[in-house]
């Protein structure tokens, strides 16, 4: 979960992902000075600093950062890969737009991985994961006034299950599809006339949660995502 654990570190910390100093060197390798300029590039994505229609020059990320532009290119790429910039040789490298279609698309896709996070999960917890988890399902309801807010809370409990999945394959899944996801998701809010609704299946989802119940937990993160 290399993302959603850097993305809360970065962009609820101390500074802001594209501001104030980067410490330099920012990891041993190619690899891992691309690694880290993709997780703090596409953390400006998703919280606004970098918004939709923004151009990113390979120079300036190179400045900024303290490193060669092979590593820029590759985490640019890569962002490219995931539908968050797209790129045009020679010249500049632009945030894309996130169009309504896409956060529609987004969000279901959004409720079949949860769901299949919570069936994995579910059955797994201990007593007092199951406590720790019921406690963040019922804190979604916090959210409901706040898009930004509530796609936090999600993915808190998400992260949380996911941690739990014992499963490689999934947690490898959701690295390379938790950036997107996130950032297609933060227009989406919940209309106040489906908010009540809402709150019951928070309720609903934390019970499920306390008595272990993997297959009610499934449907109930997916009826979260508006998914039959």
């Amino acid at each position: 979960m290399l993302f959603w654990g850097n993305y809360l570190g970065v962009v609820m910390g101390e500074r802001g992902p594209m501001t104030g100093v980067v410490r330099s060197p920012l990891g041993a390798t190619k690899q891992l000075l691309a690694e880290e300029v993709y997780q703090q590039v596409g953390a400006s994505i998703i919280d606004g600093t970098l918004p939709p229609g923004s151009r990113i020059r390979d120079a300036d990320l190179a400045e900024k950062f303290g490193v060669s532009r092979m590593p820029i290119r590759e985490a640019l790429q890569r962002l490219e890969r995931v539908g968050l910039v797209e790129m045009y040789p020679s010249r500049y490298t632009q945030v894309t737009e996130v169009p309504p279609q896409l956060t529609a698309k987004t969000l279901e896709y959004a409720g079949y991985l949860g769901g299949a996070v919570a069936a994995i999960a579910v059955p797994r917890l201990s007593d007092a994961e199951r406590e720790e988890a019921a406690a963040l399902a019922r804190s979604l309801d916090d959210g409901l006034d706040d898009p930004a807010a509530l796609s936090a809370e999600r993915w808190a409990l998400l992260h949380y299950l996911a941690e739990r999945c014992e499963n490689d394959i999934l947690s490898s899944v959701l690295d390379e599809t938790s950036m997107p996801l996130t950032r297609n998701l933060r227009p989406w809010s919940v209309d106040a006339s489906q908010r009540d609704a809402m709150r019951a299946l928070h309720a609903e989802l934390a019970e499920a949660i306390l008595a272990g119940d993997g297959h009610s937990a499934e449907h109930l993160v997916r009826a979260m995502h508006l998914v039959d």
